[in-house]
């Protein structure tokens, strides 16, 4: 196995040999889940190498598209929902680890299970996971994506990672080179992907000083939802983004309007007579020169000067009238009646709650009270909040899960080949603070033994125990056996403890 551009077992095939002998071609071009950039590696007349244009369209739409999304979490809305979030996924419990590895599926002796448990301990320590958990987690939940260089000792690959370093997705991106044949019987093309590495440009926006890094020594860890063309992974903040910048413009036009329409003004309506046009507005204006003389003290100076400065939005209206209508007048012009409506603003709220999956009754914090009570009284969005964080969850798990991977190879706990089945039979467990979920559950269970106590009377006569444990208890044939077990453990409980 080659890893990190190393041989640490046998050597694989002289890459120079025919690349078409080791894939299965295909007439459909890949379709690339994880937001890889694809391109073309054919050319008819021959290529020594190849550059990637950092400016390009696709990629410079990526990097806005973090801007933006980072921009979009700084909304307080927005941060208090991504917060939530973030509380739920990764619960940061002094007394608790924020994660454990279940191996209770793994079919391995179980001093195997013991190393690739501690190879997962090591691996949140690089992590710092204890401390930083929430904000690994809310750096990938808002970008999209997480990407970490793995650093380890050439001269002695065996003792693994030796420190991961975060890398900025603006400056990163995986690229993967397909290439096409042509069936000559056929005249069917076929592609396959011939090359897959990591372009890094540590200077935003230039191709020129771009490396090439080899694939296995970055960790890559997409959302999983890719953008309308399909060319870049995007964040969960994407729909959100522009009901972001609708609130901020109805936040701004909202208090715009009050300011502007929030004071009294007063209207002049002045007799002008039969004087002509131009002597009217000269006599208008005097009248509104001489009236809005406004004298006052400059303590700095200690001198007494006229002020005539007023903001636009508090101008009085001055108006002429001719002879034969009322004379000179004075009246006031009310100032807005419906500050207080903020209806339009709280739809965008709450809308912007239910793009980002987050109950829109935790919006109002003042309204909303933590109430214990039965599974009934649960609402439907909290039970689907947790099942977003559920999924949430299993994406992010991949962080850990190719880390470990890496430990597990180059300290030989198992092979390349061994590695997919026992990926599969492991599983991140979270340490779980969500009430709502916690109470569904001890409201089934109760419901089940309400149950059994239902059913009692009728075992042995028209329903039999294995028919109760798996319909009523729905409990597996292992799960009885090791219920079983534990009950032959476990001393029988004395007198005095009831």
């Amino acid at each position: 196995m080659k890893i990190f551009g190393l041989d640490i077992s046998r050597k694989i095939k002289d890459e120079s040999a025919d690349e078409d002998e080791k894939v299965l071609p295909s007439f459909a071009p890949p379709v690339e889940t994880d937001g890889s950039q694809v391109i073309s590696g054919n050319s008819t007349s021959g290529y020594y190498g190849q550059t990637l244009d950092l400016d390009d369209a696709s990629v410079g739409n990526e990097r806005d598209a973090i801007l933006k999304y980072r921009a979009a979490a700084a909304q307080p809305e927005c941060d208090t929902a991504i917060s939530d979030i973030i509380n739920g996924a990764i619960v940061a419990d002094s007394s608790n680890i924020p994660i454990n590895l279940s191996t209770d599926n793994l079919d391995v002796p179980d001093n195997v299970k013991d190393l690739i448990r501690e190879e997962f301990q090591n691996v949140c320590k690089l992590l710092s996971f204890n401390f930083n958990g929430q904000d690994i987690f809310r750096r990938w939940y808002i970008d999209g994506k997480l990407y970490y260089h793995l650093l380890i000792d050439p001269d002695n690959i065996k003792k693994g990672i030796q420190e991961v370093r975060m890398i900025d997705p603006l400056k990163i991106k995986k690229i993967k080179e397909v290439k096409s044949k042509t069936d000559t019987d056929s005249g069917v093309k076929s592609h396959y992907v011939s090359k897959e590495y990591f372009l890094y440009s540590d200077t935003l926006g230039s191709s020129t000083s771009a490396v090439k890094i080899d694939p296995t020594s970055i960790v890559y860890v997409p959302s999983g939802n890719l953008d309308d063309a399909g060319k870049f992974a995007v964040s969960y903040l994407h729909k959100s983004v522009k009901l972001v910048n609708q609130l901020r413009i109805m936040e701004d036009a909202l208090v715009i309007y009050r300011i502007s329409r929030a004071p009294e003004r007063r209207i002049f309506y002045i007799d002008i007579g039969n004087l002509p046009k131009g002597k009217a507005e000269q006599y208008v204006q005097g009248i509104m020169s001489k009236y809005r003389n406004k004298l006052v003290y400059d303590a700095t100076s200690g001198e007494v000067k006229d002020d005539r400065k007023a903001m636009s939005m508090l101008e009085d209206f001055w108006l002429p009238r001719r002879e034969g209508g009322r004379g000179t007048e004075i009246s006031t012009l009310p100032g807005g009646e419906n500050l207080s409506q903020i209806d339009d603003v709280v739809f965008f709220q709450k809308k912007l709650y239910r793009s980002l999956n987050v109950p829109v009754g935790r919006l109002d914090v003042e309204g909303s009270n933590f109430a214990i009570g039965r599974a009934s009284e649960i609402s439907r969005e909290e039970v689907k909040f947790q099942k977003f964080i559920n999924r949430l969850r299993k994406k992010f798990s991949v962080l850990f899960i190719e880390m470990l991977k890496v430990q597990c190879l180059l300290k030989n706990i198992c092979t390349e080949a061994e590695w997919p089945e026992i990926r599969e039979s492991i599983n991140v467990d979270y340490v779980e603070d969500n009430f709502f979920s916690e109470l569904k559950d001890f409201e089934i269970l109760r419901e089940r033994i309400t149950m059994l106590e239902q059913v009692q009377p009728f075992i042995g006569q028209y329903y039999s125990n294995k028919w109760v444990r798996s319909n009523v208890l729905n409990l597996s044939d292992e799960d009885f056996e090791r219920i079983q077990d534990e009950n032959e453990e476990e001393p029988p409980p004395a007198d005095d403890e009831f």
